[in-house]
C-alpha cells in the first residue's frame, strides 16, 4: 500500500494541549516515519526468521515493533510488503557496497577487469556475512508470491553487470555461460556464509572463493598455470 504523499513543504496538523492547531515540520514527520519503518522492518525480520514467512503473523510483528497495526498497513500494506522491503534493503545495500569498492579500486588505478570483478565479489560476500541474518532469510523457499520472479530478474541484472565488468561479449553464448557460472559461485558462497560459526571461518570462505574466481574468470587460453 502506498504511503500518503503531501505537497512539498506541507506541514502535518497537530493538536496543541490548549486546543489550538499546530503543525509538525516535514523534517520531523520524515524522521518519525523513518523510525516507524525501521522498527517495523526489524520486528518483521525477527519474526520471519523465527516463524518463517508463511507462519509469521502481523499482530506479532506489530507487537514487537510497538507500532500500531494500522501504521504497519499504512507503510507496507501487509506481510508481503514487509518482506519485499527487506529484500530491497538488502539488494540496495549490496549494490551500494560493491559500487563503493569498485570506485575505490579504480581510484587506486586498478583497471584489470578480473581484479575489479574479484574485488566486487569480495565486497558482496563480506556484505552477505555482515547481513547474514537477512541474507539467509531471503534465499529460503518460504516467501511471498512472486518473489521467485523477482529473484530471477535480479539475477539476470547481476549477470549483465558482471559481464560488463569482465568485458565479456554477451552476444557470445560461451561468454554468457562463463559469467553466469561465476555469478552462481558467488551466490552459492553467500548462502554458505550464513552457516559459518564465526568470522574467522567466514573470512576463510571468502578468501577461498575469491581464489576460485580468479582462476575461473580468466579465458581458457589465459587461465593461471597455462603454459605456452
Amino acid at each position: 500500500m502506498s504511503e500518503i504523499l503531501e505537497p512539498a513543504g506541507a506541514q502535518t496538523p497537530q493538536q496543541h494541549p490548549d486546543g489550538r492547531a499546530t503543525t509538525r515540520p516535514p523534517e520531523a514527520l520524515a524522521e518519525r516515519n523513518g523510525s516507524v519503518r525501521h522498527a517495523l522492518l526489524n520486528a518483521a525480520l525477527e519474526v520471519f526468521i523465527e516463524r518463517g514467512y508463511t507462519e509469521a503473523g502481523l499482530n506479532e510483528i506489530a507487537t514487537r515493533s510497538r507500532i500500531p497495526l494500522g501504521s504497519l498497513f499504512q507503510h507496507y500494506g501487509g506481510k508481503r510488503g514487509l518482506y519485499l522491503a527487506l529484500w530491497e534493503e538488502f539488494r540496495e545495500e549490496q549494490e551500494r557496497r560493491t559500487a563503493a569498492t569498485l570506485a575505490a579500486e579504480r581510484e587506486r588505478g586498478v583497471d584489470d577487469p578480473i581484479a575489479l570483478f574479484v574485488a566486487g565479489a569480495r565486497a558482496y560476500l563480506e556484505g552477505a556475512w555482515d547481513n547474514r541474518r537477512l541474507a539467509v532469510l531471503l534465499v529460503e523457499d518460504d516467501g511471498p508470491a512472486g518473489i521467485d520472479a523477482l529473484r530471477r530478474q535480479w539475477d539476470r541484472a547481476w549477470v549483465r553487470r558482471n559481464a560488463r565488468l569482465l568485458e565479456v561479449d554477451e552476444k557470445r553464448r560461451v561468454g554468457r555461460v562463463r559469467v553466469r557460472v561465476l555469478t552462481t559461485v558467488i551466490g552459492g558462497a553467500a548462502r554458505e556464509l550464513g552457516d559459518c560459526e564465526d568470522e574467522r571461518e567466514a573470512r576463510e570462505i571468502v578468501d577461498e572463493v575469491c581464489g576460485i574466481l580468479i582462476h575461473l574468470s580468466a579465458p581458457p587460453d589465459e587461465s593461471p598455470g597455462t603454459s605456452g
